[in-house]
């Protein structure tokens, strides 16, 4: 089970540990799920409607979007961004998980209060992530830009990217869309561990085959954690897109239409306004897919990587006692 466990005092994960575990899973999942990611970003910074009526925008569904990029940038497109997409993972995901056992076994030990209920893991989830926010948000921002940029390119690699976004625009902008992506990943992370206790607990106790059927069912709970997570929280991250590419315009101009928001209240009001409520829902199929995959494979690598250390405890116990 994720989270500080009683059970497992003997084989505890050290914060190190979690970390380790953390970032393998945050890795492998990425390189599964970045062509989704990009699909997602170039529906979220679309300003048109996506439909196939009059005004209609470049990316009009998941498919039409697919061929649309493999015919105008090639199949590479489906990973632009990934050098910092990837780092951005494993960061995020060391953090996260770290702080996250950190968070549950403090909670265990200062108030003898189970550290495996719902609640405990909605707010140590919520906390674990904001945390890991804030270290990596320049990565979220990197990973953006280049996803965002079509065949003309602004940014050659990461270092001229960040060299120029710093002469440019200034140090802060690594830091665009924070507001918005604290409020979104808050709920969103604590609904993912919330769910996915909850539904850990719905299944049958593992039995003595092994650990497959234990490690399948955390991929099906993940999945269904990372689709309730997403819808309930989805307008958020579109904000955010939208306010990382900021002052990116000059780059967006070939998409479509391009706007510029003084703040996340600025830019609510005026997708809400010039795209309706269907609006703040751009991108969700693309994105709902990926949720499903990432928050799955997420938590299905992270429990491969801790029955692994475990196992690797115990027996170094075990041999350090005969």
């Amino acid at each position: 089970m994720v989270g500080y466990d009683p059970r497992f005092q003997g084989s505890a994960l050290t914060p190190e540990e979690a970390a380790l575990a953390g970032s393998a899973a945050g890795m492998v999942t990425r390189a599964l799920i970045s062509p989704l990611d990009v699909l997602k970003i170039r529906f979220q910074l679309q300003i048109e409607r996506v439909s196939s009526h009059i005004h209609k925008g470049k990316y009009r569904g998941l498919f039409q979007a697919t061929r649309c990029i493999y015919s105008e940038e090639g199949v590479s497109a489906f990973w632009k961004g990934h050098v910092p997409a990837q780092l951005l993972s494993i960061c995020f995901g060391a953090v996260q998980f770290a702080s996250f056992e950190f968070l549950t076994e403090a909670v265990h030990n200062s108030t003898l209060y189970d550290s495996q209920t719902a609640g405990v893991h909605f707010i140590c989830g919520g906390l674990a992530a904001c945390s890991a926010t804030v270290v990596c948000q320049p990565l979220d921002i990197l990973r953006t830009r280049f996803a965002a940029q079509g065949q003309t390119k602004v940014y050659r690699n990461m270092r001229h990217a960040v060299s120029t976004m710093c002469r440019t625009e200034g140090v802060m902008t690594f830091y665009r869309g924070l507001s918005p992506t604290l409020l979104a990943v808050f709920p969103y992370a604590g609904l993912q561990f919330f769910f996915y206790n909850v539904f850990k607990k719905l299944l049958p106790p593992p039995t003595k085959s092994g650990d497959s059927a234990g490690l399948l069912g955390s991929l099906v709970c993940g999945s269904g954690a990372g689709m309730i997570s997403k819808t309930i929280t989805y307008p958020f991250d579109l904000f955010k897109k939208r306010l990382q590419v900021g002052g990116f315009e000059a780059a967006r101009a070939h998409f479509g239409q391009v706007r510029s928001y003084r703040g996340l209240v600025d830019c609510a009001v005026q997708i809400a306004k010039e795209e309706g409520v269907r609006g703040c829902f751009k991108g969700l199929s693309p994105s709902l897919v990926k949720a499903a995959l990432s928050t799955g494979f997420t938590f299905f690598w992270y429990e491969v990587f801790l029955i692994a250390m475990r196992s690797l405890k115990q027996r170094q116990r075990t041999n350090g006692s005969t």
